[in-house]
């Protein structure tokens, strides 16, 4: 019995051990195949410590490569508590570098944690001071590199370019919309330290930060630097609310430039309002947009054949009743009999709300918003607001009758000039964009692509002619004649909207706007002007804006290489103006017979002989009357 029970006693301890052992073996197993990563990182934490080394953020360039926000280095400070020796005195020095606060000093260099990062005192700090405290020595203290973002160019399309916080997050514009392609992966010099915290003398381990993804805009900077004089002209010149100027390429919905005033400094945001800052008037920005949306009502009528445009005739008393409200024309007195392509010259009310009601409420306002007003165009911009149309159904005689010329309804400048350039490059809707490419950082190859794409066909390529035509019309002898540029097709539509506030029309307060595109006959721009309430001049929008439009329209011949042409519209001259004349061909004429042609020119000559071999500028362009003419001779 005792033999028995003795076995028992020695099978049972036996299998307690061989237990524990099982036990032991299987926990060990867990740890070092299922725990390992975890308890690795945990010791690793005890004795490796990491410098941070942030990485840059992705460059943002413009459509040829120029620079418009980029990063510059700067260095932070960083403290490691464990290793620095008298924290009080640290504090002391560091605190009067940096000139903060000596108890929140002393919190950050005393704190129970393996690495301290002094924010926001010690973040992105200039030469002197990193120099300063570089030249302390002091132990447990560090200066690591830190990128910071710089905007070359300050104000120069800052709304859509946006701002970065002092962690380069993305906080609006392009730089918060493309934020996650824009931010790279930071990277740390790692070191080891004992359990007190003093670095061992090991090799360090160098972790490369990786940059973000750069940015290739449709911004042409050219033009963009244009549209900015202007806007600053603008402000100098009628100390208006607001200004805007956008200019997009027909063809395709890529936004070459977009710039308003009030602006910022995207380098010192801080010092700017929210308002400022955050509101890109050129997508945000809702108004009645007057007779600038004329264009829609004459698309319309064009596609669906309401009006011929050169026999159809409309006689303007200077004003039309709807439903016993009296819509009065600008012209006091009218502009009597008239042609329809002279209604679309002389932007006259009465006559486009006489197309508003052949067309009808529905197919109005079809066309309306097959143009993309009442909608987001999707620009890839934060911030786009949607503008106000009218429902169908709340739409009377009068309603009918003001939509027709711009008034009672709300838009954005984007849909402006998004529409306009769907009517004028053969009818087709694009969706507006403004980054062309995604570019890998380190060889610029693209990443990513972006390609025009088509919303809808809301009119026909023989509709789209037929207003361009009407529009080159309005430049050259209507109310748009301040944009015209001589041997080039320009065309366009002014556009006076007065302003409402609380319901009601304000005496005296207007935006003034224009619209136009060239070349006339086919398009690469469109530029639209807004200048909201100008003070000390004559509120029309053929007065104001158009010369600004002409002037960026100008340095886009330049920067697209347009073409002049002699097959445009010879522009009517009022006493005012310059006048221009076309140049007559005296090639292989006599000097003597040249001179009898070009007489009152000032002729300039080279070469030797009596007759002419060649002249500049040719034959058939338009030149200023009295201008310079040259001639070369030959015998």
């Amino acid at each position: 019995m005792f033999f028995n029970d003795v076995h028992t006693r020695i099978r049972f301890v036996f299998l307690v051990v061989l237990c524990i052992l099982l036990a032991i073996v299987i926990r060990v197993f867990y740890i070092q195949v299922f725990q390992y990563e975890k308890l690795h990182d945990l010791a690793s934490s005890l004795w490796s410590r990491e410098l941070p080394i942030t990485a840059d953020r992705g460059e943002i360039v413009d459509r040829n490569g120029k620079v418009l926000a980029t990063n510059i280095t700067t260095t932070s400070l960083v403290i490691i508590p464990n290793q620095v020796v008298n924290p009080e005195e640290v504090s002391k020095k560091l605190s009067d570098i940096l000139k903060c606060d000596y108890e929140a000093m002393l919190r950050h260099v005393t704190k129970k944690t393996s690495i301290e990062r002094v924010h926001p005192e010690g973040r992105q700090l200039s030469y002197d001071i990193a120099s300063q405290i570089d030249d302390l020595n002091l132990d447990g203290v560090y200066l690591v590199k830190e990128s910071k973002r710089y905007y070359p160019y300050g104000n120069v399309l800052s709304h859509v370019l946006g701002y970065v916080g002092i962690d380069n997050q993305g906080l609006s514009g392009l730089e918060m919309t493309y934020d996650q392609y824009l931010t790279g992966e930071n990277g740390a010099i790692k070191y080891f330290s004992d359990g007190k915290g003093n670095r061992l003398e090991m090799t360090e381990v160098y972790e490369e930060p990786q940059n973000g993804i750069n940015l290739q805009l449709t911004i042409d900077l050219d033009i963009q630097l244009a549209v900015e004089r202007e806007l600053d002209n603008i402000m100098t010149k009628y100390t208006p609310e607001h200004a805007l100027i956008m200019a997009m390429n027909p063809k395709t919905g890529e936004i070459l430039a977009m710039g308003s005033r009030p602006s910022f400094d995207s380098n010192d945001y801080q010092s700017y309002s929210t308002e400022v800052i955050n509101r890109n008037l050129p997508i945000w920005m809702t108004y009645e947009p007057g007779s600038t949306f004329k264009i829609m009502t004459l698309a319309a009528s064009m596609e669906e054949k309401t009006i011929n445009l050169f026999e159809d005739q409309y006689f303007d008393g200077g004003a039309i009743t709807v439903e016993g409200a009296t819509i009065h024309c600008w012209k006091h007195g009218g502009h009597g009999a008239q042609t329809f392509l002279n209604v679309v010259e002389n932007s006259c009310n009465p006559g486009f709300v006489v197309m508003g009601q052949k067309l009808g409420t529905e197919t109005l306002m079809k066309y309306i918003r097959n143009f993309g007003f009442g909608s987001k165009t999707g620009i890839d911009l934060n911030g786009e607001s949607n503008g106000i149309l009218f429902k169908n159904e709340n739409m009377g005689p009068v309603e009918l009758a003001t939509t027709s010329f711009g008034q009672g309804i709300s838009v954005t400048p984007i849909q402006q000039v998004t529409a306009v350039s769907a009517v004028v490059n053969g009818g087709t809707l694009y969706q507006p964009y403004i980054v062309g490419s995604m570019l890998e950082p380190e060889t610029n190859s693209i990443i990513q692509k972006n390609e025009p794409k088509v919303v809808r066909q809301v009119i026909s390529e023989e509709s789209s002619k037929m207003v361009r035509y009407a529009l080159e019309s309005v430049v050259a002898h209507g109310s748009g004649r301040n944009a015209y540029i001589e041997n080039y097709r320009v065309g366009g539509k002014t556009g006076t909207a007065q302003k409402v506030l609380n319901g009601a029309y304000q005496a005296g307060n207007y935006i003034l706007s224009f619209i136009g595109f060239m070349p006339a006959d086919d398009p690469e721009i469109v530029v639209y002007v807004a200048v909201d309430h100008p003070v000390g001049v004559v509120q029309y929008g053929g007065t104001v804006s158009a010369p600004i439009a002409k002037s960026v329209l100008q340095t886009a011949i330049e920067v697209l290489d347009i073409d002049p042409s002699s097959e445009g519209m010879e522009k009517e001259y009022n006493w005012m103006d310059t006048k221009y004349v076309t140049l007559p061909d005296v090639t292989g004429m006599t000097l003597d017979e040249a001179k009898k042609v070009l007489k009152g020119f000032n002729l300039e000559y080279s070469g030797d002989g009596e007759t002419v071999l060649y002249q500049s500028p040719s034959a058939g362009y338009y030149v200023r009357e009295g201008g310079t003419v040259k001639l070369m001779l030959q015998s």
